[in-house]
């Protein structure tokens, strides 16, 4: 269901950096509380946390636990000290990611760090395990709590609807949180409890390294963080975000990601897709030249 987000508490796992730390901004503007789980702060995200920790009679606050979201031990206790902190629980962002980096890549086979020793590809234990297992631990203090109440915010992409050969551990990864959204969409009638997703378009965020710039051009359009926070915003103060929505979000211009029978992403929408992503495809089979068969 949705609420006002003033007087409640968010935890957001990711908000470090890019847009989960627009969106943390954003809550805290509105006088929400808000937790930031991620193994290290920007710059930016450094100097926000603090001016923004310390008690002040009727102020909202914003504080940093240093989490590898990857490990169930230390996600459990991010919660357990938002709940020291704050004693309520309202909204959950599990909103950390990966866009599929060399050192967890379907293409790099011989050089990646996801070994037979690790037994795990990095790139899903964080695009997908990890928001599982958080929205998992958040219906279980959502319901402890008894408040009626609860929204789980996912982080989608546009890859989820479209053909993404040159990231296809991230593609996969986005299409599994559509619908793990999805599914959970009948939890708002029974339980209040909304899960939704946004699913953006390209924005400038440290995701966006050196081999993944190539993809883009100068001329590019990209979408700002702050506007995919403002719809994370909407979906959590706006009665038509239902539970199991999921709306991509472009330059602009924002599109509903219709269950069954979705025409796919909208390829002249500024902010979309890089310029350049051809360089991607070609990458990609000069790594199968060179990492398979060998």
């Amino acid at each position: 269901m949705a609420f006002q987000v003033k007087g409640k508490t968010a935890l957001v796992t990711g908000g470090g950096s890019g847009i989960c730390l627009e969106f943390t901004k954003l809550l805290l503007s509105k006088g929400c509380n808000v937790l930031i789980a991620d193994l290290n702060l920007t710059p930016d995200a450094e100097k926000f946390i603090s001016v923004h920790e310390k008690k002040e009679e009727g102020k909202a606050r914003a504080v940093f636990k240093m989490t590898d979201v990857t490990n169930w031990a230390q996600l459990q206790a991010a919660f357990d000290d938002c709940m020291g902190q704050f004693g309520t629980l309202d909204i959950m962002c599990p909103g950390a990611g990966v866009f599929e980096p060399p050192w967890s890549n379907f293409w790099n086979f011989k050089t990646s760090k996801d070994s037979i020793e690790s037994n795990t590809y990095k790139t899903l234990e964080i695009n997908i395990t990890h928001p599982i297992r958080a929205t998992q631990l958040a219906l279980d203090y959502f319901k402890r709590q008894n408040h009626g109440h609860g929204t789980v915010i996912m982080i989608s992409s546009p890859a989820a609807q479209a053909l993404a050969f040159p990231v296809p551990l991230y593609g996969a990864s986005k299409a599994a949180i559509s619908s793990f959204t999805r599914s959970l969409g009948p939890l708002e009638p029974k339980l209040g409890i909304r899960v939704c997703a946004v699913a953006p378009g390209m924005v400038k965020t440290p995701l966006w390294t050196e081999d993944k710039m190539v993809w883009t051009k100068e001329s590019d359009e990209w979408v700002t963080a702050e506007e995919v926070a403002r719809v994370m915003l909407d979906m959590l103060e706006k009665e038509e975000f239902v539970g199991g929505t999921v709306i991509e979000v472009g330059k602009g211009v924002t599109r509903k990601v219709e269950a069954v029978n979705d025409p796919g992403p909208d390829r002249e929408a500024v902010g979309m897709r890089g310029g350049n992503m051809m360089e991607g495809v070609e990458n990609a089979w000069g790594l199968i030249e060179s990492e398979f068969g060998k």
